[in-house]
């Protein structure tokens, strides 16, 4: 594609038909990936029983959750029995015994969260490209790793104080008028500032992720284009370019996943079993407990199981994106000629 048609293609998808893109490609991702993490999860706790007052990660692709272990036996959907085998073992037997919708446990805070969050990162990033394209021509290379950066940090600042709200949410039931008191009350004590804890570390997981994961599907798109021989890239090439470019930015990054994750989990146990513990260790200060304590491969625990959400959830989410992209793309110019 020449760098004409690629500038009039962006201009002619509207920042409108943009949000219904990511939107739907937020939906789908949300759908296909929840089940995975549902199933490894039961598989975790048939293996090592999840130990009350514990917290854990629950991740679908999209944003994690926060979940504490509260008393309840079965009645909750990472503690109900099972007698799993496999991977698969595990989705017919939830499937034949619980029914399909267990598949879905914990969707509704994703489709609340994750998916406004979602449609403001890949619309920045589409408006900034066309922008900077605009500005400083089509084969700049850098341009996507400003966009992705930009993007994200944007996204991440916006959602950082909702986050908080809803990890504390998820602790037990909270009416709007305790929210509020909680919310006021920690304003007063430690300032707007303080509805920002955890930004830190998560910019330093979603800013560097988001620069490696742009600036390689970009490249990735481009060769596997020219290898193919065509002008286009394919559903298959977005697809296949989003999951390598997935898999090599959550790699690069685990560490700060594994750091992000560990300040939750502090925090969610300090608070839970109202213990005042000061919580003001720095990221840098965490990894070299984590390195200390368990070795330099300890920064990344847990890879396999990122990589195995990560690469699928990145793959669908941009396929499905530039696949209503160029929906739309049609439609506008159909409009255009009639």
């Amino acid at each position: 594609m020449d760098p004409e048609t690629r500038g009039q293609e962006i201009i002619k998808v509207t920042p409108l038909q943009q949000m219904l893109a990511s939107c739907t490609g937020a939906i789908l991702t949300s759908l296909i990936v929840t089940p995975l993490d549902v199933v490894k999860i039961r598989l975790q706790a048939q293996n090592n029983p999840l130990p009350k007052g514990k917290c854990f990660v629950y991740s679908n692709g999209l944003m994690d959750h926060l979940c504490v272990c509260e008393e309840g036996g079965n009645k909750l959907w990472y503690k109900k029995p099972g007698n799993f085998q496999g991977t698969l073992d595990a989705f017919l037997k939830i499937i034949r015994n619980e029914g399909i919708k267990s598949l879905w446990s914990g969707l509704p805070p994703t489709l609340v969260m994750a998916v406004p969050a979602t449609v403001i990162y890949f619309t920045c990033y589409d408006q900034l490209s066309a922008l900077l394209r605009s500005k400083l021509g089509e084969n700049e290379t850098y341009i996507p790793i400003v966009a992705g950066i930009v993007a994200r940090f944007g996204a991440v600042t916006v959602i950082s104080p909702l986050e908080l709200i809803r990890t504390k949410m998820q602790s037990k039931k909270f009416s709007y008028t305790e929210l509020h008191r909680f919310v006021s009350k920690k304003v007063s004590e430690d300032g707007w500032i303080s509805l920002w804890r955890g930004w830190a570390p998560t910019v330093l997981r979603d800013v560097p992720f988001s620069a490696m994961y742009w600036y390689n599907y970009e490249i990735l798109k481009k060769w596997l284009c020219e290898k193919s021989g065509l002008y286009e890239p394919t559903f298959m090439i977005n697809f296949t370019s989003g999951a390598l470019s997935g898999s090599f930015a959550a790699v690069a990054t685990l560490p700060f996943d594994v750091v992000k994750t560990q300040k939750q989990t502090q925090l969610w146990t300090y608070e839970s079993h109202k213990i005042s513990v000061p919580l003001h260790m720095s990221t840098w200060v965490i990894m070299k407990n984590i390195v200390a304590k368990n070795g330099f491969s300890g920064l990344f625990s847990g890879l396999i199981p990122r990589l195995i959400k990560i690469a699928p959830a990145c793959a669908i989410m941009i396929s499905t994106y530039e696949f209503g992209k160029a929906f739309f793309q049609k439609q506008n110019v159909r409009r255009q000629q009639y």
